[in-house]
């Protein structure tokens, strides 16, 4: 059974694409091509999206050895797959690999595949990852009804007003390559009925809505983890399940105690050119790039460190992302409030809520400084937000600082 995977990498052009943001010390989207390089059945991963192929694209390209292919427009998650058809079903696949780049899980390809040559290979079916969600959130996805006993989706809704279903969708799909046959139907009928010529065609919207009730789309119900990465907050929490599935899957190296080192607590990954005081006091769930330098009894736990950042002699950071280059002064606190899921609901997932409340005030979250971001020592920055390049000489809560 030969596999093309293919990982939707989205836009717009932005200096640093999303899904090159490094989550547990690679970029989110190694995560997605690190999986399917476990696949045997799998012999190629192409990147479509509409992100320039600016330095950090390029690197990333070549350091992986993946081939992107770049929209010329933003075409939307079907549309893209459509216009570069030919690259995708190049050498005859059996099925093709759909993957968000923006999802963080487990990733349960072998168990995906082993169900779709059971359900679909013969019938031209189609196969959906879903997993279920707490009905108040359920309204945020796209939800899906099943048949208890074949598993068939009957009917499909992205993001409905109302209750439907607890069951969403995961962004992972195996499907039969005829789904570029319905995409072009999807599209014709879009530009010649109702005269959308330019705008994109999205998976979500325009295709599973028909795919379902089909009699050959079917949903792989996930037992395993699952979370978006739509905001900082989601970062953060990817960030510590990623960091215990490379413990597991022995996939890096993660920080160890010993003498001369600092002292550790949980999954914690530190880069080997960064360099961090013996009495430093890091993790659990710490993420610490290249170039960090960080100072005597430091406590850092629940954050991810960017590239050359220094915090020096005894500052605290914790729940929080700090950007490139960033300086926190000696006794310093830079602190956010988790933004976790209910843990007394066993399918309740992040909330993406707007960042103010009904009263207009920022809504507690995790602090992110960014690029070249200097803190002053001995200030407390909590629940803040603070633009690049900016110099701090006061401490700040609940507040955005432009």
């Amino acid at each position: 059974m030969l596999i093309k995977a293919v990982i939707l990498i989205g836009g717009p052009e932005k200096e640093l694409p999303k899904p090159l943001f490094p989550v547990a010390g690679i970029p989110m989207i190694e995560h997605h091509v690190a999986a399917c390089a476990k696949i045997p059945q799998i012999k190629e991963v192409l990147l479509i999206g509409f992100y320039q192929k600016n330095e950090y694209l390029l690197q990333f390209i070549e350091d992986m050895k993946r081939k992107y292919l770049q929209e010329f427009c933003p075409m939307g998650t079907a549309g893209g797959i459509y216009h570069f058809r030919d690259q995708i079903t190049l050498g005859d696949p059996d099925a093709l690999l759909i993957c968000n780049s923006d999802v963080c899980c487990d990733f349960p390809f072998d168990a995906m595949i082993e169900n779709y040559r059971n359900t679909c290979l013969n019938n031209n079916g189609h196969l959906i990852l879903g997993t279920e969600a707490s009905s108040k959130q359920a309204c945020n996805y796209g939800c899906l009804v099943e048949n208890g006993d074949t598993h068939e989706v009957l009917h499909y809704v992205e993001k409905p007003e109302t209750f439907i279903s607890s069951i969403i969708n995961c962004g992972i799909y195996l499907f039969s390559p005829s789904i570029i046959d319905l995409i072009a139907n999807v599209i014709k009928d879009r530009q010649q009925n109702l005269g959308l010529m330019e705008e994109p065609t999205l998976l979500e919207r325009h295709v599973l809505t028909q795919l379902a009730s089909s009699g050959k789309f079917f949903v792989h119900k996930n037992e395993g983890f699952w979370s978006q990465i739509k905001t900082s907050g989601n970062a953060i929490y990817a960030n510590r399940h990623y960091l215990t599935k490379c413990r597991l899957d022995n996939a890096i190296s993660l920080a160890k105690n010993g003498e001369g080192k600092p002292e550790i607590f949980g999954d914690v990954y530190i880069h080997p050119t960064a360099s961090v005081d013996s009495s430093a006091v890091i993790g659990p769930n710490v993420a610490i790039g290249s170039g960090v330098m960080i100072g005597p009894g430091a406590r850092i736990r629940e954050t991810i460190l960017l590239d050359k950042a220094e915090l020096k002699d005894h500052c605290c950071v914790m729940n929080s992302i700090i950007g490139w280059n960033c300086s926190i002064g000696q006794w310093s606190r830079v602190e956010g409030t988790p933004s976790d899921p209910n843990p007394n609901d066993p399918f309740a997932r992040l909330d993406s809520d707007s960042m103010f409340d009904e009263d207009g005030r920022l809504t507690p979250s995790i602090t992110i400084l960014g690029r070249n971001v200097s803190i002053s020592p001995e200030l407390v920055i909590r629940n803040a937000i603070v633009l690049p390049h900016k110099e701090i000489t006061g401490s700040f809560q609940n507040a955005i600082i432009l």
